[in-house]
């Protein structure tokens, strides 16, 4: 009876310890699937922040600057349009092949992509930035390149338009293909948009009358005022 009784005991034991191992092992397994799904929520979350927080660094620190804009006046309207631009402080390089200019008046909206058999180097200005051959013909939806400033010439042609710090390079407008021509008191915005990065501004409004061939339009720095007196 006593044996008996002993085994009854003893088999209960048995049992009950087989079950907590059942239950330990269970809840390791269930601690380790959590653990794994948090690692690798983490990790996806981590990645997600990472190219955020570069797209945003590149977004706000990468840009164009609209330095100047004057106008080529032809029998008392503007026919070319000359827009200085540079790269912002602490730019990436800038893709001019990959860059859209949106400009507009009262009664039209244009937006002009590189032509980029339409390239003047620095060495090829002479004195000049408004000669025929340096923009698009009439009728085009293109704007064309003249480098003013290019130390590392990584703006080498058309194909391989991209400038960064310290380059100063002038995309030439065509307005008779734009508006017809800009009269006075015209007004005309718009903007200089890159494939990455803000956007340079565009904003200005024609003089009451032209008297000079050269007519400034939005004001900014004078440095480049030799390049654009013939």
């Amino acid at each position: 009876m006593r044996k008996k009784a002993l085994k009854i005991i003893l088999g209960s034991e048995g049992s009950i310890g087989i079950g907590a191992m059942i239950v330990f092992i269970s809840m390791v397994l269930v601690a380790g699937i959590a653990a794994s799904v948090l690692i690798q929520t983490s990790t996806s979350l981590e990645t997600k922040a990472l190219a955020t927080g570069r797209e945003t660094t590149a977004e706000v620190s990468t840009g164009l600057s609209v330095t100047k804009i004057v106008g080529n006046n032809s029998s008392g309207s503007i026919q070319y349009l000359a827009i200085i631009v540079r790269p912002r402080a602490g730019s990436a390089d800038i893709d001019l092949g990959e860059t859209v200019i949106e400009i507009s008046n009262s009664s039209t909206k244009n937006f002009l992509v590189l032509d980029t058999a339409k390239y003047t180097s620095q060495a090829d200005i002479d004195g000049n930035i408004f000669t025929p051959a340096a923009y698009c013909s009439p009728g085009s939806t293109n704007f064309s390149i003249i480098v003013i400033e290019d130390a590392d010439g990584s703006c080498s042609s058309g194909t391989s338009a991209m400038i960064n710090a310290g380059d100063y390079v002038i995309l030439g407008v065509n307005t008779n293909s734009c508006f017809g021509g800009l009269n006075p008191r015209e007004d005309v915005w718009g903007k200089v948009i890159p494939e990455e990065g803000s956007p340079g501004v565009i904003n200005f409004r024609c003089p009451a009358s032209f008297f000079d061939e050269v007519v400034d339009l939005q004001w900014g720095d004078k440095r480049w005022e030799i390049f654009l007196k013939s």
